[in-house]
């Protein structure tokens, strides 16, 4: 409502109150129709995402320097594509997706199926592979979701 409301520029009262009452009709058959779960929208995330997207933000940074050096510099670091199984330690389907989605947002890496406790991933090279195994996106994907230390 907001979006709309600076975008349109109307601030009237009347097209106020119906944006506000619009708003809240639509809360309350989404709350009887039983759609609204704690996944629907985590704002439980938003405190700990203060941490881990600043840190995402700089993973992604190296790889893309990663990627650029491989790509000027084929002999020097070697693009030797590879698929593995990744383990997921998250808690929920929310956790999953996070993580799978952090790794194809990783230059050098994406996530292919996301299958039970294990997550199919294409690496362009044997050490990015390495790197994902040792698992620390994983521990920060499982801390960010509150279920780690």
């Amino acid at each position: 409502m907001s979006v709309w409301l600076l975008n349109s520029g109307h601030y009237t009262l009347m097209m106020i109150s119906f944006g506000v009452a619009s708003c809240l009709f639509v809360v309350y058959l989404s709350l009887r129709m039983g759609i609204v779960d704690d996944e629907a929208e985590p704002v439980h995330l938003i405190p700990r995402a203060t941490l881990y997207l600043p840190w995402l933000v700089k993973e992604i940074f190296k790889s893309n320097v990663d990627v650029a050096r491989r790509v000027v510099n084929p002999r020097a670091l070697r693009i030797s594509p590879r698929i593995i199984e990744a383990g997921t330690t998250q808690h929920s389907d929310l956790g999953r997706v996070i993580y799978a989605n952090s790794i194809t947002l990783t230059p050098g890496t994406v996530s292919i199926r996301v299958r039970g406790a294990y997550i199919t991933v294409h690496a362009i090279a044997d050490d990015v592979a390495e790197g994902l195994l040792e698992g620390e996106m994983d521990r920060r994907v499982t801390w960010f979701e509150g279920m780690g230390s």
